[in-house]
């Protein structure tokens, strides 16, 4: 997979931006705040329809306009398609394939990407939430199908929690509650989808990450990558409304074989029943997978709160080289387009050259970076400079 051509309208700080991009690596260089980050970020939406930086679609819109679009020219096996992405202020988006309208949620199957960028360091050591989007980002990517099962499970979530706060709130008995059975059933069905689906990706994902951390970082620390999920606690002392809590035992780690669907099936109507007193006392669902976390370990002790910044840094990175490799290995469109927003200039030398052989066999990388000497020769053949929103220079044999 490859970005033959990328077009930007009242996208970010650009009015009109087009750029021709080339195989291999192209190197984004500018000052902060020129905008060689809203050029991936660009791309980076079309793969997740989303951005790394912000939660709103409205920041994406230059300032005093009523929509942005994105256009892409996108290569694989020698057939180019089209596709285009209208972000509106005040309105539903749109989206077209080869001129034809389609529905939004269809881009990603035409487009995949793996971004890694500073932000990403969240991912061990910040919130479950955090960790949560990215595994279920990598999901929709491998089986776009479960990214309506999430909405669905997300619209149960929010009528279910609707109803034990009303139910807190009027006093009413646990067993005058008939239809929170209802909501149940749906929650236990579509969330066990999740939970097996997530759980079993997890497995899949761990010899990717041995091997990229040791790529990135040079030695083996025993990466590891396991779930903590909320159905097998039988209680929930979080504070928060959809977190778990950090603390040891407050949650099972998943270690032996994938979680099979019919057996988080019995779990999670187990922890409703378990959990059913607590859930309404608080008002909120108290488990499932918009509760669960990933556990990211280095040397038998858990990378958050124990890893030094290397190694959170060199872990984050081979979390998204991993999700990479698993991508190219069964995806029909190819390699993924790896990104790597701003990365190195938070590496050391040595793992500056071991990043970029690790990307160096992927058939497109971008890079953006606001000194040219902070990357490693080999990345820097087409070159493009940003400046306040204008396009300096492109690729020579663009």
């Amino acid at each position: 997979m490859q970005v033959r051509h990328l077009s930007l309208s009242d996208f970010r700080n650009y009015s009109v931006a087009e750029l021709e991009l080339g195989a291999g690596p192209n190197l984004f260089v500018g000052s902060n705040g020129q905008g060689k980050t809203n050029l991936v970020e660009a791309l980076g939406y079309l793969s997740t329809l989303g951005s790394h930086r912000v939660s709103s679609d409205q920041a994406l819109i230059r300032m005093g306009q009523q929509a942005a679009i994105i256009r892409a020219r996108l290569e694989h096996a020698g057939r180019e398609v089209l596709v285009e992405v209208q972000i509106n202020r005040s309105e539903a988006n749109r989206a077209q394939v080869n001129r034809s309208v389609t529905k939004i949620r269809e881009i990603p199957r035409f487009f995949s990407s793996v971004l890694f960028a500073p932000e990403d360091l969240a991912l061990v050591r910040g919130d479950p939430s955090g960790r949560r989007r990215f595994i279920d980002q990598l999901l929709f990517a491998r089986s776009p199908r479960l990214a309506g099962v999430a909405t669905d499970y997300d619209r149960v979530l929010r009528q279910r929690n609707t109803l034990l706060k009303s139910a807190r709130n009027s006093g009413v008995k646990a067993n005058q509650l008939s239809t929170l059975e209802i909501w149940d059933d749906r929650l236990v069905v579509l969330g066990s989808e999740l939970i097996a689906e997530r759980d079993a990706l997890v497995f899949q994902l761990r010899p990717y990450i041995e091997k990229a951390y040791l790529a990135v970082a040079g030695s083996d620390h025993s990466p590891k990558i396991s779930s903590r999920l909320s159905i097998l606690s039988l209680s929930s002392t979080s504070s928060s409304d959809d977190e778990l809590d950090d603390q040891p035992g407050a949650s099972a780690e998943r270690l032996g074989s994938p979680f099979r669907r019919a057996d988080v099936e019995i779990q999670f109507r187990t922890a409703l029943a378990d959990l059913r007193r607590q859930e309404l006392d608080r008002g909120i669902t108290l488990c499932g997978p918009h509760r669960d976390d990933l556990l990211f370990e280095l040397n038998g002790l858990p990378a958050k709160g124990y890893a030094s910044h290397g190694e959170s840094w060199s872990f984050a990175l081979a979390v998204k080289l991993a999700s990479a490799d698993l991508l190219r290995t069964d995806s029909a469109l190819g390699d993924p387009v790896v990104i790597l927003d701003d990365v190195f200039a938070e590496l050391d030398k040595a793992r500056r050259a071991r990043l970029a052989a690790a990307v160096a066999d992927y058939e497109q990388v971008l890079i953006t970076a606001a000194v040219f000497g902070d990357v490693p020769e080999q990345l820097t053949a087409h070159t493009v400079h940003i400046s306040a929103g204008t396009i300096v220079s492109e690729p020579a044999d663009a």
